[in-house]
């Protein structure tokens, strides 16, 4: 049966099929939706609850064990955290990869809502939850500067105006606003003036509660009309307070002015923000899982001058920062290879064919069926990104083998002088069977990537599935297209005569394939030596397969750095503030920065965020590590505070802030043991040369003033602790006391003492309780105070007390080598069983990947075996053809290893493809071997031979093909080439390996597995008629 008769006969219906293929692709490749990488997240949800004032430890034990405990029961979590620091706590909840987030997000409310009786009744709001991952890096900055308005003024118009409309934005997770807090009205209280009246804090919170209400007033009318009643009961600014009376004595008003100031200014006077060194006011924004970055920030600019329009016009609104200027360069950049690697590949089967009406059918069966993919792609709801680019790249080598295949044989046919229609006929017949088992036993090798399960087998999914069907749609077009072509586009040898070109590249042909031949018979004639040979090869791949070095992705150079500035425990605001500014002047000095947004403040007062933007690739030269590691010298010359940057990742594992790239995280039943643990495993790590940049999230060394009560005497005072705990949060706390309402947001009323009683422990002696009765003790009468340390920040991973240890790593340095250096460290210092350590994120990822990479290789290996021995009806001949295999996973390993690459979750990729390539060269081989011995009745050795020399010029042809598809991979140096180059360098260097080798390592085995195939049925007859004997 010749399944191309059909479209052979008839052009014009084969013509339109192959045009109606192409047309749907282009028709798709405009409606792709363009991305990094295919859209796959975990699900994560984060859930925020406020206290203010309330310590790390409070917000831990009062908030967070409650929530974790109500959350912890939804079902699909993989991984529940939480952090608490001054006055907030966050807890994140990680879901299964098939876990539906809005599913999720409503459980998450229920659990939220079960929990609110457990949580302290002070909390101003309930809990409140976001569908993203925190740990992910923010898609865009937006910042607001002004030469005429306050901090203040330009956080209402972001808060107020800005925030609401951009979390209407489709895909946008959360918008964060940093760097000031909404405007307040401050009351600053002088303690020694309210001793001398005799005023205690609560009489004046409690004067400021009167005179500021906005409460429901009552209408008037009579028969004909109606009153609404509205009083001036609102005080909205400093002013109106002035005038507020606290208390009488002696008959005389005590005013506000008498005790202290009233002054227009912000809720939380500790936080601070830059852009470039200027004060700024910055709007972060994060999408939410699976969003499409680019659609989100295409969505975001589009909506920029109305957001301009919206605000104040001496408020200047800037993109500070914009993930998908490198995304767009990084997808122009892998489009211009898919374009080099056609050409590459039209140009090798021109150079070998040396007919431009030969090279002219690959020239349409190439593009037809990499645009018809995108059809595919469309309906399946995928998007243009480096994946599925660079599966189209690699599949470039791919589709063009099956119509070089038989292009070639019906070419052999027309060179001996078969009319073309004849030829068509007869060749295609011939070699269908050989461009189908190619076919099916390359997509075989997928089979084990898309039973994958995690976020390696999701995101991979997308390659396997684009390049597979680039390879079905290869063999539609080469079983219909490519010989309807050849019969209409050929021409006999002798009807057309040969220039120079064409003779001097038949010459080389020729003098290789005599080379081949002599080579060939020598091979042959020393079987033991290739079988000595292939077993070494063997040996060879996996001894190189342990010693390469291992990663997990490869490290993407994205053009941004987030960094974490981590001070002093006990560093005041106004020093970290000054940290703050000389970080960004250092890190904006740098040639290859453009620009640098940065801010402090909130829950942790000794950390900061910056965000940083390197200047394009082409202008800085230098990859966003060595830049790094080039500020990492001068960073350190800032003494009391670190900063710790790292190269924003498209993808990122796990849902915990750190900061740097991998974490290990210390877990215990007894916080007190972790304490004293995490330090030593800390500067133990610390000492590897491994790891640099050595952090952690446990910080327990802040400096605290501990108040020790005499019960007994203050009790005789009048005075309880719920009295004390009162008086020091209305003193300290920046106690919001009252509310503003406005038309467009609500503001507070801030109480505190004047800053200038902030500055020492000794503030307390002139701090007075009141007791009951209205007497105004002293708390030095039935108390102490005393300097003691405590924690700033309490982490908890599975409601367990934890601590993370995050590192990054200098260059030349794997992630194999850094997990291996880590785990032998904590053999070394002997780390007790209480304690339990583990990497978690990126790092977990890591080793997951690795533990199941050989199995990988195996089940693909398997599923090719299978294929291939049900579609050869054998058992021997798939062992023939993954013999060449061993070659090309030497010539993969080496290859990586003289290009200084990691062996990385993409070049695993490419040694998975390399099965599916380097067995072609076997099936053509074997293919025309078992027709001449069925047909002709030739030996098999007589038959090998001959289909090596006969099959000499498509085997090199479609090598050559894969070959320079993959070039342009293993050489490219633009925008995401570290992406794309693992990817090239372990597929050329395998193709050029078993290319040497196949070419006799695979005749020698078919031979000698065709002997024992024949010893087997000699043997079978022997014990069939022992048997027999036997029953006799």
């Amino acid at each position: 049966m010749n399944v191309s008769a059909p479209f052979i006969a008839r052009p014009v219906a084969t013509t339109l099929l192959t045009l109606g293929i192409a047309l749907a692709g282009a028709i798709a490749f405009r409606l792709l939706p363009v991305s990094p990488l295919p859209q796959v997240d975990f699900p994560t949800i984060a859930v925020f609850a406020r206290l203010p004032g309330a310590s790390p430890e409070t917000m831990a034990a009062t908030v967070a064990t409650p929530l974790e405990r109500a959350l912890g029961r939804i079902a699909g979590i993989t991984e529940i955290t939480s952090s608490s620091s001054l006055g907030s706590t966050r807890v994140i909840l990680q879901f299964d990869l098939s876990r539906d987030i809005n599913g999720a997000a409503r459980e998450v409310q229920a659990a939220i809502n079960a929990a609110r009786t457990l949580l302290p009744s002070g909390l101003p709001n309930n809990p409140t939850y976001r569908k993203l991952n925190p740990a992910d890096a923010p898609i865009m900055i937006l910042s607001l500067t002004s030469e005429t308005m306050s901090r203040g003024q330009m956080y209402d118009a972001a808060s107020t105006i800005l925030e609401q409309k951009l979390s209407q934005v489709e895909g946008i997770g959360q918008v964060h606003v940093g760097g000031s807090s909404l405007p307040a009205v401050r009351v600053e209280l002088n303690p020694a003036a309210l001793n001398k009246y005799g005023i205690g804090f609560e009489e004046v919170r409690l004067a400021i509660v009167a005179t500021n209400a906005n409460r429901p007033k009552g209408v008037v009318e009579d028969g004909e009309r109606h009153w609404q009643i509205l009083a001036n009961d609102q005080a909205k600014k400093a002013a109106e307070y002035l005038p507020l009376i606290v208390a009488y004595r002696k008959g005389a008003a005590v005013r506000i002015t008498d005790v202290g100031e009233v002054v227009d200014s912000v809720q939380d006077l500790r936080n601070d923000g830059s852009a470039n060194g200027k004060p700024a006011v910055m709007l972060v924004l994060y999408r939410q899982p699976n969003a499409n970055i680019i659609e989100t920030v295409d969505r975001v600019r589009a909506l920029l001058p109305v957001l301009a329009a919206s605000i104040p016009s001496a408020i200047d609104l800037q993109v500070a920062m914009d993930r998908t200027p490198t995304i767009r360069a990084s997808l122009r950049e892998v489009e211009r290879t898919l374009l080099i690697s056609i050409a590459l590949v039209i140009m090798v089967v021109f150079l070998f064919l040396r007919n431009w009406r030969a090279a002219l059918i690959p020239i349409v069966a190439v593009p037809v069926s990499l645009v018809g993919t995108f059809g595919v792609m469309y309906l399946c709801g995928y998007s243009l990104n480096n994946l599925s680019l660079m599966a189209l790249i690699i599949a470039t080598g791919f589709v063009v083998d099956d119509a070089i295949v038989v292009l070639e044989n019906i070419s052999r046919r027309i060179e001996a002088g078969v009319p073309p229609m004849q030829a068509a006929l007869q060749g295609s017949r011939e070699v269908g069977f050989t461009v189908l088992s190619m076919s099916l036993s390359l997509i075989a090798v997928f089979i084990p990537i898309l039973l994958m399960g995690g976020i390696v087998g999701r995101l991979f999914r997308e390659f396997a599935v684009v390049l597979s069907v680039a390879i079905l749609i290869s063999l539609l077009v080469s079983l219909t297209a490519t010989p309807m072509m050849c019969a209409r586009l050929l021409r006999p040898e002798s009807a057309r005569g040969h220039g120079r070109l064409y003779r001097a590249g038949e010459r080389v042909f020729e003098v290789m394939l005599r080379g081949y031949e002599v080579t060939l018979k020598w091979a042959l004639r020393h079987g033991p030596l290739m079988l000595l040979l292939l077993a070494g090869t063997i040996c060879l791949n996996v001894y190189l397969y342990v010693i390469v070095p291992k990663g997990f992705f490869p490290q993407q150079d994205t053009g941004r750095l987030i960094g974490n500035i981590q001070a002093d425990q006990s560093i005041s605001f106004q020093a970290m503030r000054q940290k703050l500014a000389a970080f960004v002047a250092i890190v904006q000095a740098d040639p290859a920065v453009e620009n640098v947004t940065a801010f402090t403040g909130g829950g942790q007062r000794n950390r900061g965020s910056m965000f940083v933007t390197l200047k394009p690739l082409g202008e800085r030269k230098l990859s966003a590590d060595r830049v790094i590691a080039r500020l990492r010298g001068k960073l350190a010359r800032e003494p009391g505070a670190s900063l710790f940057l790292v190269p924003v990742q498209d993808i990122r594992v796990g849902g915990r802030q750190a900061s740097a790239q991998y974490q290990f995280t210390l877990r215990a039943d007894d916080l007190e043991e972790l304490r004293v643990w995490e330090p030593r495993v800390r500067r133990a790590l610390g000492r590897l040369p491994e790891l640099v940049d050595v952090n952690t999230d446990q910080e327990d060394s802040g400096l605290q003033t501990s108040l020790v009560i005499d019960r007994d005497t203050a009790s005789k005072l009048g005075v309880t602790p719920r009295m004390i705990d009162t008086t020091l949060n209305n003193a300290f706390g920046q106690r919001q006391v009252s509310t503003i309402y406005n038309p467009l947001n609500q503001y507070r009323v801030v109480m505190e003492a004047a800053p200038e009683f902030w500055q020492s422990p000794e503030t307390l002696k002139n701090v007075y309780v009141s007791a009951r009765g209205g007497a105004q003790v002293p708390l030095a009468a039935f108390s102490r105070y005393e300097s003691t340390n405590t924690p700033l920040g309490v982490n908890h991973q599975g409601q367990f007390a934890a601590s993370t240890i995050s590192f990054n790593l200098p260059p030349g340095v794997s992630l194999s080598d850094a997990t291996r250096a880590v785990e032998q460290e904590l053999g070394r210092i002997g780390v007790p069983a209480t304690i339990h350590g583990a990497f978690q994120g990126t790092a977990r990822a890591f080793q997951a990947s690795l533990a199941t990479q050989p199995w990988l290789i195996l089940a693909a290996l398997v599923a090719v075996y299978l294929v291939l021995g049900i579609l050869y009806e054998s058992y021997v001949h798939p062992i023939t053809i993954l013999s060449t295999l061993p070659s090309a996973g030497v010539g993969a390993l080496l290859a990586l290893m003289l290009f200084q690459t990691e062996f990385s979750i993409i070049a695993l990729i490419g040694v998975i493809l390399l099965i599916g390539i380097v067995k072609k060269n076997a099936i053509m081989m074997i293919d025309f071997a078992l027709e001449i011995e069925r047909k002709h009745g030739r030996s098999p050795e007589a038959a090998i031979f001959e289909a090596c020399l006969v099959r000499f010029r498509p085997i090199m042809m479609t090598t050559m093909a894969a070959l320079f598809a993959a070039v342009p991979l293993a050489l490219g140096f633009g925008d995401g080439a570290e992406l794309r180059r693992p990817l090239g360098i372990s597929i050329v260097g395998g193709l050029v390996m078993s290319q040497l080798l196949t070419l006799y390592t695979t005749p020698v085995i078919y031979l000698y597995l065709d002997r024992f195939r024949l010893w087997c049925q000699r043997i079978r007859p022997r014990k069939t008629g022992a048997g027999a004997l036997e029953a006799r």
